[in-house]
């Protein structure tokens, strides 16, 4: 009866460490979500340039080819015209993605995925990758309409698991799988400008690349974000002869793969202006 008891109390007691430990994360997670949100809305909506010492580090790696690291650069992004209009926020551990549309950058809006690095409460590491804005697919989805609620917090891990699963088997290594393990075949909504939606959609798509002769292949997978029912990959692969930098952002419904957007853009060059610390 001793160890009975004994075994209970310690069961108990890592079940109580467990669930505080789960809402210690969730916890962290909110507040950098806070942080980011609130750091673009007062550089990027206010125009404040106070909040550049107020939520960035003093080292700040920029992954973003056209802008130097550091700070200093940011205030010389900060524009009149410039806007950032998020639709998406996802955290995982100290890492922060949005799902925006940026305007006054250019004559086109762009669509962009950005991951933001925490520490200590500051933003120390940006990764970013953009492309102009485009028409609705057609299936009438423009890139950054569909869902955005995010549920099914318990099944992150889950979710992970078989996002990677999918781009390392079929999008990296081309096996021959059965993808209906990986998407839903009855209901899969598409956000890519080119692609219709359901597996008819991707299967005829796929098909005119073939016939083209241009092969899309993922390389590796850099970066991961998921929470709950969305997960973020960024990865590197070849776009028939063109290095290119993919970040796919998919929603997880019941273990199946129901609704995708993504980012593709060339891999920055040697004549980039900067690339000093990598795409990645």
């Amino acid at each position: 009866m001793k160890t009975l008891n004994t075994l209970k109390k310690t069961t108990t007691a890592a079940l109580t460490a467990a669930s505080l430990f789960t809402g210690a994360a969730y916890a962290d997670v909110a507040a950098n979500k806070a942080l980011v949100g609130q750091a673009l809305k007062e550089l990027f909506a206010d125009k404040d340039l106070s909040a550049i010492d107020k939520y960035w580090g003093d080292v700040y790696i920029q992954h973003n080819e056209n802008v130097p690291s550091g700070t200093e650069a940011l205030k010389g992004l900060v524009t009149p015209d410039l806007n950032a209009i998020p639709f998406r926020m996802i955290g995982d551990g100290d890492l922060v993605a949005t799902h925006s549309e940026y305007t006054g950058f250019g004559p086109v809006p762009l669509i962009a995925f950005d991951i933001f690095r925490i520490e200590d409460g500051k933003i120390v590491e940006h990764w970013d990758n953009m492309i102009p804005k485009a028409e609705p697919n057609p299936s009438g989805h423009t890139q950054t309409d569909g869902a955005t609620e995010i549920t099914d917090l318990d099944k992150t891990e889950e979710n992970k698991a078989l996002v990677v699963d999918f781009v390392t088997k079929v999008l990296m290594n081309g096996e021959n799988v059965d993808i209906t393990k990986y998407i839903n075949p009855t209901s899969y909504t598409q956000h890519n400008p080119l692609v219709a939606d359901g597996l008819d959609g991707l299967g005829a798509f796929l098909a005119e690349l073939g016939k083209q002769g241009i092969s899309m292949k993922y390389n590796k997978i850099h970066l991961v974000v998921g929470e709950g029912n969305f997960v973020l990959t960024a990865s590197d692969g070849v776009f028939g002869d063109q290095p290119m930098a993919f970040y796919d952002l998919f929603r997880v419904e019941d273990g199946l793969i129901v609704e995708h957007w993504d980012v593709i853009a060339d891999m920055p060059g040697s004549d980039a202006p900067h690339n000093e610390d990598g795409k990645f």
